[in-house]
């Protein structure tokens, strides 16, 4: 029997405040490049969205070390997407007892990182997996029956 394997993490970083479409400029240059490679990118770009994307990348990078065991050379940009966020808008006064209003655009963007030397799908042994013995109620396993008597340290006050 085969069953998927998981094969791809994310990281994701909401309301970063910039605008989507500045961010979408850098984040088109690194999809579906490798790891190191997206690192060397970011770091030369001299835009000011490559740090916030620079970071995520690098917690998608660890992500994938913690929960996948991989190496960081097999990693693998497959999805980049940047969506537009909530607008913070604040009123700046002017002249004359006037005020205009400021907007500051947010977005959120996710990265998604595959490793590409682990196997999508793995085989199980399905005659094994059924066979498995199976506890009946797994909270009475483990209760000690002289837990609750009236010796013992908790009785002093």
């Amino acid at each position: 029997m085969l069953k998927k394997r998981k094969t791809e993490v994310y990281a994701l970083g909401q309301h970063i405040s910039m605008s989507a479409h500045k961010a979408r400029r850098v984040i088109d240059q690194i999809r579906g490049r490798s790891y190191e490679e997206t690192l060397m990118i970011l770091e030369l770009m001299p835009y000011r969205a490559c740090y916030p994307i620079f970071k995520l990348v690098y917690s998608a990078a660890a992500n994938a070390r913690y929960n996948l065991d991989s190496n960081e050379g097999n990693l693998v940009i497959t999805k980049a997407e940047v969506n537009e966020g909530t607008t913070v808008r604040k009123l700046k006064p002017r002249a004359r007892g006037r005020s205009y209003p400021i907007k500051r655009p947010t977005c959120h963007i996710t990265i998604v990182v595959k490793d590409i030397s682990l196997d999508e799908y793995i085989e199980i042994d399905y005659l094994a997996w059924l066979k498995k013995p199976k506890s009946k109620n797994k909270y009475t396993d483990m209760t000690y029956h002289d837990m609750y008597s009236s010796e013992g340290i908790w009785d002093k006050k």
